[in-house]
């Protein structure tokens, strides 16, 4: 499946436009720093009027979920804001300096920045000169740190520093996965409509494996978006996001175990594979033009299968992202 454009993702991939192009006279530093070095000195530390603050790059969280970030966004930021209120702001928001003369780009930080706006307070921002991919690492690093992006969530936020233009070494970087683990976020991203993503929710609790069957179940036609909206629609707004990923599979498995017919397919002349509810098989005439064929795969065909069941095990395996 092709690489989805930024223009084709939703929600969160419209908060990424900004990070790219850059203003061309933005120090460049060519490291990635640690986060402790991140936090920076005192004499980095300032307090800024919060209005003198925009947006810049991907969200902490993905925005205009149904069930996604009710006790974060609920009970957690009024939390966040009595704390602030009483005790004042005791972890600074990172920001850099932006295009416009007098204004900060925001990296991360972004309800500390809300709370200050809400209680009118000015905010305690380290500002640092940072060039597009050592934001982004920052931003995952600080992510990293606080272990609160959900296996979907993190699948998103790869999508869209990709969309924006970005190698998948910093997404690498900036989510600290491997190789594979990269593969089964793409996998995610590439099969399920945002959409879709959107009515489900970050689905906290929820790994990898549900999310790859689900990707799986589109991948093959066994749902698509519209079957999925239907059978969404129909489930209580009370639902997590967890139980709605766990309710719409199970209305899949349950469709997909109805009786039915099986499917045959005829791949080359002489050969036919049939597909039923328990069992696939295939049968090749050895006859005629397909003599040779079905001999050579008679031989080769063990092999063939422990080849493809390797390659199977090897982008499937047990852990969500790490491979």
């Amino acid at each position: 499946m092709a690489r989805k454009s930024l223009q084709d993702l939703s929600g969160i991939a419209k908060t990424i436009a900004n990070s790219s192009p850059q203003p061309k006279d933005r120090t460049t530093k060519t490291t990635a720093p640690a986060l402790g070095a991140l936090q920076g000195s005192l004499s980095a530390i300032r307090e800024l009027d919060p209005s003198l603050i925009v947006d810049w790059g991907p969200k902490d969280r993905l925005d205009g979920f149904t069930a996604v970030n009710s006790e974060d966004d609920g009970d957690g930021y009024e939390t966040l804001k009595s704390s602030i209120k009483d005790g004042g702001q005791q972890v600074p928001i990172l920001v850099r300096r932006a295009g416009t003369e007098g204004l900060f780009e925001i990296i991360y930080g972004r309800r500390r920045l809300r709370a200050c706006r809400d209680l009118g307070l000015k905010v305690r921002a380290n500002v640092q000169d940072l060039d597009d991919a050592t934001a982004l690492l920052a931003k995952g690093l600080e992510n990293a740190a606080r272990r609160n992006l959900s296996f979907y969530e993190k699948a998103r936020f790869a999508a869209v520093i990709q969309a924006a233009g970005h190698n998948t070494k910093t997404v690498r970087q900036v989510l600290s996965l491997s190789a594979s683990g990269l593969s089964h976020l793409t996998k995610v991203t590439d099969n399920i409509p945002d959409h879709v993503g959107d009515q489900i929710g970050a689905a906290p609790k929820s790994g990898r494996p549900k999310w790859t069957a689900l990707a799986e179940a589109f991948a093959s036609k066994k749902v698509n978006a519209s079957s999925s909206f239907a059978i969404l629609s129909k489930l209580s707004d009370e639902l997590s996001s967890d139980d709605r990923l766990e309710q719409l599979m199970r209305e899949i498995t349950r469709r997909g175990a109805r009786p039915s017919e099986g499917r045959e397919a005829t791949p080359v002349p002489g050969v036919t594979i049939k597909s039923g509810r328990a069992t696939i098989g295939m049968s090749i005439k050895r006859a005629g033009e397909n003599a040779a064929f079905a001999e050579w795969l008679d031989r080769e065909l063990e092999d063939i299968i422990k080849k493809s069941y390797q390659e199977f095990t090897a982008v499937n395996p047990a852990d969500d992202t790490r491979g």
